[in-house]
């Protein structure tokens, strides 16, 4: 297949395929004219790197699982990591849903003074504190599968 024809069936622009096969994500199999040609198969890795870019696997992680060669080499205990990093994130966002959900029919006079909307700045701000006491990560490329298109 040329880049133009994995372009449609995948739903990703040929800019973005040009961009996984730099970082070693894909490689196409030849040329034909200036066109890159890949084998069927690019489009099940470019399904195993949506599927991973959707669990909020990086880049370079996802890498790592299709360095192998044909066959991924899936780590278990990096599936069960990210397992229990979304659950943390599920309970963090449900905990904020609650609480906006609260300040939303709360009956105080002013938020301010409810004791639940409390606890919400107090949580909020905590997160912040720890955030900015880790390190901050190295910037990294945008890949331009995950930048918003606009109509």
């Amino acid at each position: 297949m040329d880049i133009a024809e994995v372009s449609q069936r995948s739903g990703l622009p040929a800019s973005t395929l040009r961009f996984y096969e730099e970082r070693g994500l894909i490689a196409s199999i030849g040329r034909h004219g200036l066109r890159r040609l890949f084998d069927a198969g690019v489009l099940e890795r470019l399904a195993l790197i949506a599927l991973g870019r959707s669990a909020g696997f990086s880049l370079d992680e996802i890498a790592g699982v299709l360095a192998s060669g044909r066959r991924p080499k899936i780590d278990r205990q990096m599936l069960a990591a990210k397992a229990e990093a979304l659950d943390a994130t599920i309970r963090q966002l449900r905990a904020m849903r609650d609480g906006l959900r609260h300040a939303a029919v709360c009956p105080a006079p002013s938020h301010m003074e409810c004791p639940t909307f409390r606890r919400l700045l107090s949580v909020a701000s905590r997160t912040v504190a720890e955030r900015n006491r880790k390190p901050p990560s190295k910037r990294r490329r945008i890949d331009p599968s995950l930048r918003t298109r606009r109509p």
